[in-house]
């Protein structure tokens, strides 16, 4: 079968409301445990991020519809868009049901396409394929793909769809939305969407051959790389798939900040600290930092155990949280992230239930 070449395509994530200010009413109720109310933007910005990084790693050209935190007004987008005329657009939020301010049982995954769209019959396959690949990734319940007439369905003049990943007034579905391996299982399964509706070849991050790079390389692992740096708070001026000194040293901040030999040359070490595929082979305890620590703390926090600050520094709060989980999960509680303690981790079973009293 002949594929096409990703290279010939402009793809566009969206990501609804935003925070710093966050929108109002757009947030779960309080979460029990750590105190605090989810933003909807937590999960929506993440998941698109996911889904950018991870239609870059297959070749496709990208664009961020709203690259800053703070909301934009719908038609402000719709414009956007519309001058720049991707091949298409992908939009992630979260769903809600009843006043917002408690839980209750709706739950589930369901994707939107609008059939006043210009090219509706498009973008009823682009929310089909995504809705397909979701349900499959997460095994949520299945709630349909449906049509809506908002803006960023109806008004862009590009097939769009929308997705809407979950229940933020669902207690299980609101830590998903925290949740890093979530986030990337929902921005990957648009991809895959994408791949299916423009009959581009999709290879699973998990079997990539990611080739070493250094000053000179070009190409679409440099911009992947180059915008999972600038995701990641490191200055990274333009994700334009080229290697140089901007990059080489945003390498070798990352490399230090990961106690790696700060070369700037991205082999395999560097790359594992990026794509983080293997966690259950790094033993993480006070004092580790780097990535693997982020992550640890990311996946506490989404099972409502507070680890302080998210930074990558395994100190006395992650420590802490960690013997707490470790505890409430029948493992030595001895604050050693190793293997068993991982495979706990990484299980969507042991986040903390909702109180009793």
């Amino acid at each position: 079968m002949a594929y096409n070449n990703p290279e010939n395509f402009l793809i566009a994530g969206n990501d609804e409301h935003g925070i710093n200010p966050a929108t109002p009413g757009k947030r779960t109720p309080v979460m029990p445990y750590i105190n605090r109310s989810i933003y909807e933007n937590e999960f929506n910005n993440a998941a698109k991020n996911c889904f950018l990084a991870d239609s870059l790693r297959i070749g496709f050209f990208v664009l961020d519809v709203k690259p800053n935190r703070q909301d934009l007004s719908v038609s402000q987008r719709v414009n956007i868009v519309n001058r720049i005329s991707p091949t298409l657009v992908f939009t992630f939020a979260y769903n809600a049901a009843g006043d917002g301010q408690s839980f209750s049982n709706a739950n589930g995954i369901e994707t939107f396409y609008s059939p006043i769209n210009q090219f509706a019959d498009s973008s009823k396959q682009l929310a089909t394929e995504v809705y397909n690949e979701a349900l499959k990734a997460t095994g949520l319940n299945g709630r349909g793909v449906k049509t809506l007439d908002v803006a960023m369905l109806s008004a862009v003049r590009v097939p769009a769809g929308l997705i809407e990943a979950g229940f933020m007034t669902n207690f299980e579905e609101a830590k998903l939305m925290l949740d890093p391996d979530y986030q990337k299982a929902i921005g990957q399964s648009a991809t895959k969407g994408v791949c299916e509706v423009l009959n581009v070849l999709y290879t699973p991050i998990e079997k990539d051959i990611f080739p070493t790079l250094k000053v000179g390389s070009q190409g679409k692992y440099v911009r992947y790389l180059q915008f999972k740096l600038k995701t990641q708070g490191y200055n990274i001026t333009s994700v334009d798939g080229i290697f140089g000194n901007n990059t080489q040293n945003a390498v070798i901040a990352f490399q230090q900040a990961n106690n790696l030999t700060a070369d700037g040359i991205v082999g395999p070490k560097t790359w594992n600290n990026i794509n983080l595929l293997k966690p259950q082979e790094t033993v993480l305890k006070k004092g580790s930092i780097g990535s693997y620590v982020g992550y640890l703390q990311q996946k506490l926090y989404s099972k409502l155990y507070p680890v302080g600050v998210i930074d990558g520094i395994f100190g006395a709060n992650t420590e802490r949280a960690v013997k707490e989980f470790q505890q409430e999960n029948g493992l030595t509680t001895d604050g050693i992230v190793g293997a068993k303690t991982w495979a706990k981790v990484l299980d969507i079973s042991t986040s903390r239930p909702f109180p009793q009293n």
